[in-house]
């Protein structure tokens, strides 16, 4: 994970995956990103998996897709993807994109909640 700018932190409970992410999701982190997560999805099945982007300080368009292939690998394992708490530049980004057209974005941080 060298010269990488991101770091996660995972809780399981049940069939619940929670994943907060720290730092950025660009070009440079956003295949070990996939590969970690990837892994995480084949290895627990969940079914559901929250992203939790509170901490995400950059995102780019790697992130937009790293974000629809997490989308797709869950629905391959029967499951579903959420994103929680983006700040409001990540959450302006992810609604540009048109993200929520499929998965479900709260974005409660944004508007001051949480």
């Amino acid at each position: 994970m060298f010269g990488t700018k991101y770091r996660l932190e995972v809780k399981k409970r049940d069939f619940l995956l929670h994943v907060r992410l720290f730092g950025e999701i660009d070009h440079h982190s956003a295949a070990p990103l996939r590969e970690e997560l990837d892994r995480l999805i084949m290895k627990e099945r969940p079914r559901r998996l929250v992203l939790d982007l509170s901490l995400i300080e950059f995102m780019d368009s790697a992130g937009l897709g790293l974000l629809m292939g997490r989308l797709r690998r869950m629905r391959e394992v029967g499951g579903v993807l959420a994103l929680a708490r983006p700040n409001a530049r990540v959450l302006k980004i992810l609604r540009l994109a048109g993200m929520e057209r499929f998965m479900e974005i709260d974005g409660s941080h944004a508007k001051g909640g949480y």
